[in-house]
């Protein structure tokens, strides 16, 4: 029997969301990095793929993870978290490869999972934060 959709607290359904969101933006990602691998060293196709996933990762965790507004100063502010994904990842990426000597096409599939939590928490401060003007997280109107 399945449990009604109402019985999960909605900070679960939002951590599920972003998960799944996480998972597509992490193929995109990964895609993008190994279309560069042939042609860049390793950490320029991981960083370049990074930037390309980041657009998209923000409409989507705008639209489907906390069902938000995107207005100009969450998408400006929202890099923060890819910032703190990048730092986080890209060292769990870095010592993955050259420490640990994994395979540096496995690699940034592990780094990306460590850097998940810290991006959970600063995306949903940043894309639930109130707007400055009315006040509203989401497009309903006052």
């Amino acid at each position: 029997m399945s449990t009604p959709r109402s019985a999960y607290s909605p900070q679960l359904l939002q951590l599920l969301c972003f998960c799944l969101v996480g998972v597509v933006n992490t193929g995109t990602f990964y895609g993008f990095y190994l279309a560069l691998h042939p042609w860049l060293p390793y950490f320029t196709a991981y960083t370049a793929a990074f930037a390309a996933s980041m657009v998209g990762s923000f409409f989507l965790n705008t639209y489907l993870t906390y069902r938000t507004r995107p207005t100009w100063r969450k998408f400006l502010l929202f890099p923060l978290t890819n910032l703190t994904n990048y730092m986080i990842a890209g060292i769990s990426f870095y010592t993955l490869v050259e420490w640990a000597q994994m395979n540096d096409k496995a690699a940034p599939l592990v780094a990306a999972a460590t850097a998940t939590p810290f991006t959970y928490v600063l995306s949903r401060r940043i894309l639930l934060r109130p707007d400055p003007v009315g006040g509203h997280t989401n497009g309903s109107k006052p």
